[in-house]
């Protein structure tokens, strides 16, 4: 279990997490699958209703806190990630997930989701990843494909799109999955594992934007070549894909290299998202089209020290040590003059 929690005297239902509020998103955005999945996966959970806590930024994505019935704080731009660790800091029982976009995280926010990264705050990052900044109309954000044409490069996108799953384990996440919005089961499970999940947990959804970037990650996602062109990752079983499962994965000097299985001794890599070397999961985060499938499910989840809980034991400890119990009785009695 993720955090302490408060036993339900009754079981909750999605509809327990849906609001009064009109959705205003455009009729089929993936935001709507986004959001059906996480009303279904707060009823799951096992914290009290009033224990939930959502936080969003700017942008399509961050409408999300007015449509969960949880309490919640619709930040600014970029500013999600501190504000939510400011919570959790300030009590670590909540069960904290903060919704955010490509751009809202990646451009404005991406200094602070680097250092929750590294800091393994116990937080749940959601990311609606349509590689475009919907909201504003349709500006090139730090995901576009280069090549895409934009408000803002009408020429084509010619910056070199950021990969979300390289920056965060490369940055320290300890969870890292991939879902596309189509698949709500997968989507389901990675809310779930991310829930229990003690440490960052990022979730990046592969989402539709049907305005600016539509059908943008349609090789990947599309009924008719998901098969080929995705290779959806379990937990101790081999790595394999194509319409006929025949192709796997093989290490080949210092990189990942595809191989047909008949032509191979000893069968594709086994998938072991808590390894705790990075090596492999950036390979798998990093493989993209026309050479791999783009890999999807938990990439990554291994178990290290969450930074609320390691800084509540400092202070602990700091209180326990005789110069800081004789500094904070000098300040309670008013002598601070003493400390001088």
């Amino acid at each position: 279990m993720k955090t302490d929690t408060i036993d339900k005297k009754t079981p909750l239902t999605r509809k327990d997490f849906k609001t009064d509020q009109a959705v205003r998103w455009c009729p089929g955005c993936g935001d709507y699958m986004i959001l059906a999945n996480m009303q279904k996966a707060f009823a799951q959970m096992d914290h009290a209703k009033e224990n939930n806590l959502s936080v969003s930024g700017i942008g399509c994505s961050s409408r999300i806190t007015y449509y969960l019935e949880t309490f919640g704080i619709h930040s600014v731009h970029g500013r999600a990630l501190p504000v939510a660790t400011g919570a959790k800091l300030a009590n670590p029982d909540l069960n904290v997930w903060v919704f955010s976009g490509d751009g809202d995280s990646m451009a404005i926010g991406g200094n602070h989701f680097i250092h929750a990264c590294r800091r393994n705050v116990d937080l749940n990052l959601v990311i609606f990843n349509n590689k475009i900044y919907g909201m504003t109309k349709g500006q090139s954000s730090p995901t576009t494909p280069a090549g895409v044409k934009t408000k803002t490069a009408p020429e084509g996108n010619y910056e070199n799109p950021f990969n979300i799953g390289e920056i965060a384990i490369g940055a320290g996440a300890t969870f890292y999955a991939r879902v596309p919005d189509n698949d709500p089961k997968m989507m389901e499970e990675a809310m779930m594992q991310a829930y229990n999940h003690k440490g960052f947990s990022v979730i990046e959804v592969l989402q539709n934007c049907v305005i600016f970037t539509d059908g943008i990650h349609e090789k990947i996602t599309g009924r008719d070549t998901k098969d080929e062109h995705q290779v959806v990752l379990e937990e101790g079983e081999p790595i394999v894909f194509g319409n006929d499962k025949e192709f796997g994965l093989k290490v080949e000097g210092m990189k990942l290299n595809k191989m047909t299985l008949e032509d191979e001794i000893g069968g594709s890599l086994v998938h072991d998202p808590t390894e705790d070397d990075t090596i492999f999961h950036l390979a798998l985060a990093r493989m993209q089209l026309p050479n791999f499938p783009v890999a999807t499910g938990i990439i990554r989840k291994v178990e290290k020290p969450s930074f609320e809980r390691e800084v509540h034991q400092a202070i602990v400890d700091a209180k326990e040590r005789s110069d800081f119990q004789s500094v904070h009785d000098l300040i309670r009695s008013g002598n601070t003059w003493d400390i001088v």
